[in-house]
């Protein structure tokens, strides 16, 4: 089994194009399925039935596991037994007849324009940190980018004079996105004498920390927090936050949803649909709070 599931995670991380995120996902619901397997005596894949994988399933909601990540983990069985069957490795999929535990999809927070705002006016403008931490919430909020494109993002990558940034992804491809005035204003100003103080030597990345190296993404979400109890923001924030407030007052304001879908990256629109949910809720509370006879 070892074999068959390092020969199937090499697949997917040369073949798919996939983030390496998702490909440590796929390995850690594979490799806890085979442990399990393991402990009830089974050491082949082949001999895993429909029975087996339902009692699986059954055995992580036991154990507290919510329906998506039973989902989730059914999705990646279902991936490797697809790949075994292409090989010839298996003969049937029993994965084929198992439907996933329906998943109530959660709305993601967002933030009002009022509360990003006072968010973005928390860090101190007199400290290089404070300008960098000012750079990256209006970018952020300005581009709707990932943190993990956000601390990715080179020198290079930033077309200031033609206002916009270039976004490269692990699969090799990119996106351009366009900035507006008070982002380019905080990043120019970041550009200046902060990020000069701050960055060690040949340091190409645009975000450094306190020793001068590239902003991890832990960095960062230490970072939002921070602010975020400075601003006295209840709203349980994420490091997608401004990622969803930056989709959601777009198409609030009228923006085209097949624009936004490419300004955020996503591969399929249904993705970015879920914004207009959200927008649909505003409209539908500002009624029942407004109008008379609601």
């Amino acid at each position: 089994m070892n074999e068959k599931l390092s020969h199937f995670i090499t697949y997917l991380d040369e073949s798919r194009g996939l983030s390496k995120n998702t490909i440590d996902s796929y390995s850690r619901d594979l490799r806890q399925f085979k442990v399990y397997l393991e402990e009830h005596g089974l050491i082949q894949f082949k001999d895993v039935t429909e029975t087996t994988i339902l009692t699986y399933m059954l055995n992580l909601q036991n154990k507290g596991k919510s329906a998506a990540t039973v989902s989730r983990s059914l999705s990646s069985i279902r991936a490797l037994y697809v790949y075994l069957l292409n090989y010839g490795s298996v003969e049937k999929d029993p994965t084929l007849n198992i439907e996933a535990p329906k998943t109530e999809k959660k709305l993601p927070s967002v933030l009002t324009l009022q509360e990003v705002e006072r968010l973005i006016e928390q860090p101190d403008a007199t400290s290089s940190m404070g300008i960098r931490d000012k750079a990256m919430l209006e970018l952020l909020y300005a581009t709707g980018i990932r943190v993990s494109e956000l601390v990715s993002l080179n020198m290079k990558d930033i077309q200031l004079d033609l206002g916009y940034i270039k976004c490269n992804h692990e699969n090799g491809s990119s996106r351009v996105i366009p900035i507006g005035k008070m982002a380019k204003k905080a990043i120019e100003f970041y550009m200046g004498d902060a990020r000069e103080k701050m960055a060690k030597d040949e340091e190409y990345a645009l975000f450094v920390n306190y020793f001068g190296k590239r902003l991890t993404r832990q960095g960062f979400w230490k970072i939002i927090k921070r602010h975020t109890q400075q601003a006295k923001i209840e709203k349980k924030i994420t490091p997608h936050t401004l990622r969803h407030s930056f989709a959601t007052h777009l198409i609030q304001n009228g923006a085209d949803l097949k624009a936004v879908q490419e300004m955020l990256g996503h591969s399929d629109i249904s993705s970015t649909q879920m914004y207009l949910q959200i927008s649909d809720n505003k409209i539908k509370d500002v009624y029942r709070n407004a109008h008379p006879r609601a």
